[in-house]
């Protein structure tokens, strides 16, 4: 059967590129020799450069026919910046001839391109960014979207994004289709994925979990039927329905650490779905019909896979997770906290879908930073043929380590600079109840950030959520929060929290903050654009808050709606309510959408948005492209003169 298996199952991604380095990531189904060939049409300075990668890759066996690499080439001589460069990636057959990706993968080029290709900007002056991207939202593709914007551009790579941002839920792990989950089990089968023992549950292991019939929409059964268990059963697998932000479906929630891995592989490319031809699994009569609905939308998304594959071959990538990345309300208080890591299934879960996102996302993000995880998790993963059932003593003390670490964050160099948050591991726990919404970052990180501000005249920050949201919809959080029930409307806000609130307007309003600062956020299902102006302060920061939401999914719309046009009437910048907002010494200007009827300020729909930064690193355009077609800009707002 591996005979038949391609040899690159999804991949490459451009991660972490730069004139003297180039970070690629793939998953493959057997050990491969690969050249990286840059410029193959030698149209640049008249010779391609070829770097065979036996010395310049990781491998990662996952399975008897699973592996994942990491290109990590320092180049010899720095490339040109904002031209496009061609690059090939040679992989040798089983028979032992080399060929090129234009052959095993020609989706991956643009019409009129032999290969595909990739722009190293000189400066941050363009980014792409977006959350978000459910396979079963009933909407168009975000990043199918962005990939036509590439292949209209390709006469102008001068134009092109200096980086795609993802900015949380790359993955959604914890709200996961029938047909999806039917497909995630068949790719285990079919590359042979590692399996692993479960404690805290009433199956075993893996295989005994896959074949179970509670498997499919019923995965709260897994949990033994004891009271210990119950709130345990709620928040991972209840599918709480959340009358804010979301519908929640947990009850095909992933479990293992190969479920996670196969589903990376099935939102990044088309080629895991034609080796595999699931039928349905048994289900009850209200099952079968959701199976079938779910199975449209994923048959519509599978369509859009060969696209999406194609941009994330063209555009250097940096990722980063939110909760669906590892399961929904993570780290939302401290009672949720101490519920979650208290029980050996639900700790794993986490572990397992955090080690997964660890080679996924946060391996190509920065190899030197994720290195000493990832030797780790080597140790854990044996380079036998053989399907391989993980040591349940080595993966606990890997999860242990992956749950401790402080490093997630990233940060590059540049004009502006670019630093991207982790809102998610380093949490200010509330000193008043256990059940109150926790910071979104600890007082260390905090001052972390600052430092890396103080260095920067000019700074990009990518916060998962945003800094300045719709003061609306945090009241509804805090009212939730106020009655005890913080997890039903994900009441995680940057107000959320006094101490961390505080601290981070003490940042903006400190007087060594003088610069331009663009924060890129995602989470909430609808995008928006605010200019922020500091109050009585001369010297003041410049801040913009820039909001893409989602790539696949969106906010109800009629509850937006009105949602939005309360916000407007009661929270105008002259509007008195402001004075009892934690952010009143700041003046928040909302840009309307272009197009957007009276009342509306924000903008729903699946997406992803596009910011032009001027020299100084101000926004001079910040659209959003619409996954039906076309732009939609957000200009100036009306501001007082001086």
């Amino acid at each position: 059967m591996s005979a038949a298996l391609p040899d690159v199952l999804a991949g490459p991604l451009l991660r972490r590129l730069s004139p003297h380095r180039l970070v690629l990531w793939l998953a493959a189904t057997r050990p491969l020799d690969m050249t990286l060939v840059l410029d193959p049409e030698a149209s640049l300075d008249g010779a391609a450069q070829r770097y065979p990668l036996g010395g310049h890759s990781q491998r990662l066996r996952l399975g008897c026919h699973a592996h994942l690499y990491l290109i990590d080439v320092a180049l010899d001589a720095p490339l040109p910046t904002d031209v496009r460069i061609a690059y090939d990636l040679e992989v040798v057959d089983a028979a032992n001839v080399p060929r090129s990706l234009p052959e095993w993968a020609p989706w991956l080029c643009h019409d009129g391109q032999a290969y595909p290709g990739f722009v190293l900007a000189a400066r941050h002056h363009r980014l792409m960014h977006g959350s978000c991207r459910k396979p079963h939202f009933d909407g168009p593709d975000g990043l199918v979207r962005a990939d036509t914007w590439i292949g209209e551009h390709q006469a102008a790579p001068a134009e092109w994004p200096a980086w795609l941002l993802m900015t949380g839920d790359q993955v959604y792990v914890d709200d996961v289709a029938g047909p999806m989950l039917r497909a995630i089990h068949a790719l285990i089968e079919r590359l042979g994925l590692v399996d692993e023992r479960l404690e805290g549950a009433t199956v075993d292991d893996t295989q005994a979990l896959y074949a179970n019939a509670d498997t499919y929409y019923r995965r709260e059964a897994l949990l033994p039927d004891v009271k210990s268990n119950a709130a345990l059963r709620e928040r991972f697998f209840g599918g709480v329905e959340k009358p804010v932000f979301t519908s929640a479906n947990a009850h095909n929630h992933l479990v293992s650490f190969a479920e996670m891995i196969a589903m990376y592989c099935l939102v990044w490319s088309p080629t895991p779905w034609t080796l595999v031809a699931p039928f349905a699994p048994a289900l009850d009569e209200k099952e079968a019909a959701r199976y079938t609905e779910e199975q449209k939308v994923i048959e519509a998304f599978v369509a859009g896979l060969p696209q999406s594959a194609r941009l994330l071959a063209h555009l250097p990538s940096l990722m980063i997770f939110d909760d669906h990345d590892v399961t929904d309300d993570w780290n939302l208080t401290a009672d949720w906290e101490r519920c979650a890591y208290g029980h050996p299934f639900s700790k794993r879960i986490i572990g397992n879908a955090l080690l997964a996102y660890l080679l996924c996302q946060g391996w190509g993000n920065d190899p030197e930073a994720m290195n000493p995880l990832v030797h780790h998790a080597a140790t854990l993963l044996t380079d036998d043929e053989a399907r391989q059932m993980l040591d349940g003593e080595a993966q606990d003390a890997l999860i242990e380590r992956l749950l401790r670490h402080q490093g997630w964050e990233i940060n590059v160099s540049g004009a502006p600079a670019l630093i991207v948050l982790d809102t998610r591991t380093r949490r200010w726990r509330s000193e008043r109840s256990p059940k109150r919404p926790s910071g979104l970052m600890d007082w260390e990180a905090l001052m972390a950030m600052q430092h890396h501000l103080l260095k920067a005249p000019s700074a990009v920050i990518v916060s998962p959520a945003p800094m300045f949201g719709v003061k609306l919809i945090e009241s509804v959080q805090k009212l939730f929060t106020l009655v005890g029930q913080p997890l039903v409307v994900d009441a995680e806000n940057w107000m959320a929290h006094r101490g961390a609130a505080s601290v981070l307007l003490q940042i903006w309003r400190h007087s060594k903050t003088p610069g331009n600062y663009v924060i890129l956020s995602g989470d909430v299902h609808y995008s928006f654009a605010y200019d922020i102006v500091v109050r009585q302060r001369q010297n003041a920061p410049q801040l913009w808050q820039i909001t893409s939401s989602g790539i696949k999914n969106a906010f109800p719309v009629t509850l937006l709606n009105v949602f939005d046009r309360l916000n407007r009437w009661l929270y105008a910048p002259w509007s008195p309510l402001n004075w009892f907002t934690k952010r009143r010494r700041l003046s928040v200007y909302p840009r309307d959408p272009e197009g957007a009827q009276a009342g509306e300020r924000v903008w729903n729909g699946c997406g992803i948005g596009l910011v032009t930064l001027d020299e100084e690193g101000r926004p001079s355009d910040i659209r959003q492209l619409d996954a039906r077609g076309g732009d939609v800009r957000f200009p100036l707002p009306d501001m007082p003169s001086g």
